[in-house]
């Protein structure tokens, strides 16, 4: 359980903050850079959570609860705190193939009942799907500052499965809110070419 009695600590005024193990990095690192675009799409998630309702908002909030997971993975270098693989432990919080499962269920769950697709879609159509897309932009932007992390150092890779399935979900999920598609706003390629300046 955490105890969080102190909100400041002032470790942090020299420029680093700390990880899981104890060791600490400047705060622009990018293993830090990761765990902020986490952070940051967990609050898009947050409030995309005020426009939604029923089983569509349990699931939002069970993917806010996952990226905190997805956040100590992240703020937990692999063999920092034992082990040399990303097994979770009783002192080793990661991201685990189940939870990649259950969101792949979910989204087949949702884009089955969903109109096809006939062109890309604009993020717009109902207020929720709006915010939903604000979400979905964040994960995207999580998981490219994450692939970039695991280009200089190792990533769970269950984490980018899930950082990647995110954004699919929360795709179909904005399809789903805008009338189950019929709400959606389509691209229209070139339209406004000709338009009067």
């Amino acid at each position: 359980m955490v105890k969080l009695n102190k909100i400041y600590t002032r470790t942090g005024d020299d420029g680093t903050t700390g990880l899981v193990d104890g060791s600490r990095l400047p705060k622009h690192a990018a293993r830090m850079e990761a765990v902020g675009a986490v952070d940051e799409a967990n609050a898009a998630l947050g409030f995309a959570v005020l426009a939604l309702d029923g089983s569509w908002r349990d699931d939002v909030v069970r993917l806010q609860n996952d990226l905190f997971d997805l956040g100590a993975d992240l703020a937990t270098p692999l063999g920092s705190v034992g082990g040399d693989d990303f097994a979770p432990s009783d002192m080793v919080l990661r991201i685990v193939p189940a939870q990649v499962d259950w969101i792949e269920g979910r989204i087949d769950a949702v884009n089955d009942g969903l109109q096809p697709l006939t062109s890309f879609i604009l993020p717009g159509g109902s207020e929720a799907a709006v915010r939903l897309h604000l979400a979905r932009t964040a994960a995207r932007r999580a998981e490219r500052v994450m692939t970039a992390l695991a280009a200089e150092e190792p990533v769970n890779p269950a984490a980018l499965a899930f950082v990647n399935r995110l954004s699919d979900y929360l795709f179909v999920l904005c399809r789903a809110v805008n009338d189950g598609g019929k709400g959606d706003v389509l691209w229209r390629p070139g339209a406004s070419r000709g338009a009067d300046r």
